[in-house]
């Protein structure tokens, strides 16, 4: 008796996982087309137009500094 419930038990419960899959799945898919409201900016990013220091680790720029003498 037990041997014939252990299949539908299995195909049920993989059925409610898959459905739930699915679901969640259409779910992201609809929320992610829909319009979403523009992001804020972060109080410390810069404005535009503002100038921003930064480092230039270019292949070119690295290899001259290693070519320098210490």
């Amino acid at each position: 008796m037990l041997e014939a419930l252990f299949p539908i038990v299995y195909f049920v419960s993989f059925a409610v996982i898959a459905g739930g899959a699915f679901a969640l799945m259409t779910q992201n898919l609809r929320r992610s087309t829909a319009v979403s409201s523009p992001r804020q900016r972060h109080p410390e990013a810069p404005t535009p137009g503002e100038a921003l220091l930064y480092v230039d680790l270019g292949r070119e720029r690295l290899e001259k500094l290693y070519e320098l003498p210490s």
